[in-house]
């Protein structure tokens, strides 16, 4: 069950919450007063803390203060026999889980215990998962030309400025783009990604800004766009070169005035999210051709990032092959395999026309039709489909 720290100053009543919480299967740990209890939780490891808030070492609201600096992870149960609202209302502001008075009851206790459990359960899954995300959307590469770009997000993201990202297919700009939202302000709101080129111009305002019942034949439901959804967290606009100039007019009244009107309504909604935006494109040069609005242009290329091709930073195929390779072998469920040093050197003469995307897909199948370890001679013969290698 749960490792829990029981701190209070009066003797029975943490004799008491020990023996109950140990009939529950609960490990316990007791601690007479706020500074023996602050020092218990340095030193290990609990799911829950019980805190009496009257104690005369140390008041259980700065023991509360202290503990949350240490953790926010770990609930914390205030429990007092002189509560008032006041009281508990200051203990939540101020991070406490559940606020109970004494004499306590036993059901309430267990119970508010079980939803600290659940809590911090759910704490723990949702931390592995986020670690998951982190872990997929990382940046890999100590190339100068990959530092420029790390360096540039480590200064770009807490700011809210727009962030237009360049470069080839394949070169990781969507990776840019969370790594900017992880590492802002941001971070906890949502991250509301639109491919502007796999939409129809026809759909692509309505994806963006949402729509009402009957505003045109297929619209038998109200939607929500994209700019709402991403409410409160970052729009990443990819491929916006692809974006229709009728649909750039409507971004851009977004980003001047923070408000959008969905298809077939007349009503403003506020909106505040902060726009990050990728191209493949030149995009001067479809200004130039009347593809793309010079006004947009310039509210969304606060800041640039141009990511470089895989041929541009070679020297992190070793570090992109180990990443890929780990990251792949734990996809399959397989042992991890070896790449010898001059598969690494042939993997470093091969251009790389659809970079990282096509770097990944190369290593996914040298594994597949490898036996023991990756090879130059496998690479020779397995890193283009066309080549003739025999399986």
């Amino acid at each position: 069950m749960s490792k829990i720290l029981v701190i209070d100053d009066e003797k029975a009543i943490r004799n008491t919450l020990k023996d109950v919480l140990e009939y529950e299967k609960h490990e316990v740990d007791v601690a007479e007063d706020g500074p023996s209890g602050i020092e218990l939780f340095s030193n290990n490891t609990y799911d829950i803390v019980l805190c009496d808030i009257k104690m005369q070492k140390m008041d259980g609201i700065e023991v509360l203060q202290k503990i949350t600096e240490m953790s926010t992870s770990v609930p914390v149960i205030m429990i007092s026999g002189h509560g008032n609202i006041d009281t508990a209302v200051d203990a939540i502001k101020k991070g406490a889980f559940d606020f109970l008075e004494k004499p306590l009851d036993l059901n309430r206790l267990l119970i508010t215990i079980r939803n600290a459990m659940d809590k911090s359960s759910l704490i723990t899954q949702t931390q592995v998962l986020k670690n998951k995300v982190s872990k997929m959307y990382e940046i890999v590469g100590e190339s100068e030309a990959i530092k420029k770009v790390k360096e540039m997000i480590d200064r770009v993201a807490p700011t809210e400025a727009r962030v237009l990202i360049t470069g080839a297919n394949g070169t990781g700009k969507e990776l840019v783009a969370h790594q900017i939202h992880e590492k802002s302000s941001r971070a906890k709101g949502p991250f509301v990604e639109v491919n502007c080129a796999a939409i129809p111009s026809e759909l692509i305002e309505s994806e963006l800004f949402g729509h009402e019942k009957g505003s045109f034949t297929s619209a038998i439901k109200q939607r929500i766009g994209k700019f709402e959804q991403a409410s409160g967290g970052t729009l990443f606009l990819d491929e916006i070169g692809d974006m229709s100039l009728s649909a750039q007019a409507k971004v851009l009244r977004a980003l001047q005035e923070n408000k959008i009107t969905r298809v077939g309504s007349d009503k403003d909604i506020q909106v505040n999210v902060r726009i990050v935006t990728a191209t493949n494109k030149n995009i001067k040069k479809e200004i130039e051709n009347n593809n793309f609005r010079e006004d947009l242009y310039h509210r969304l290329s606060v800041i640039l990032i141009h990511v470089p091709t895989l041929n541009e930073r070679t020297e992190d195929i070793p570090l992109l092959a180990e990443h890929f390779i780990t990251m792949i072998c734990r996809e399959y469920g397989m042992s991890r395999m070896a790449i010898t040093k001059d598969a690494i050197k042939e993997l470093q003469k091969i251009e790389w026309t659809g970079n990282i995307r096509e770097f990944r897909n190369v290593l996914e199948r040298l594994i597949i039709l490898c036996r023991d370890e990756i090879t130059a001679a496998d690479v020779l013969a397995y890193s283009r489909p066309v080549s003739g290698g025999n399986i």
